[in-house]
C-alpha cells in the first residue's frame, strides 16, 4: 500500500496535507510547492525571500539564533 507523503510549503514550511496544495515547476525545472496563494505570490510575484517575511518559520529561526549570539 503506497502512503501519501506530506511535503513541506517551499516558502512558509508548513507541512502540506496530500491532495491539497499547489505545484509549481518553472522552465529550469525546480519544483516549488505552495500551502497557499499568499506563499506562492509572496515567492513568485513579489519575489520575497523567506528568511526575511516575518511569518515564515524560517524568519523565526533565523531570528532565534540572531537572539542567541
Amino acid at each position: 500500500m503506497n502512503v501519501p507523503r506530506r511535503i513541506d510549503c517551499t516558502f512558509c514550511g508548513e507541512q502540506i496535507e496530500p491532495g491539497t496544495g499547489t505545484m509549481y515547476v518553472r522552465k529550469d525545472g525546480t519544483i516549488y510547492y505552495f500551502c497557499s496563494k499568499k506563499c506562492e505570490k509572496n515567492m513568485i510575484v513579489l519575489k520575497r525571500k523567506p528568511r526575511t517575511t516575518r511569518w515564515t518559520s524560517q524568519y523565526k529561526r533565523e531570528k532565534e539564533q540572531r537572539l542567541k549570539q
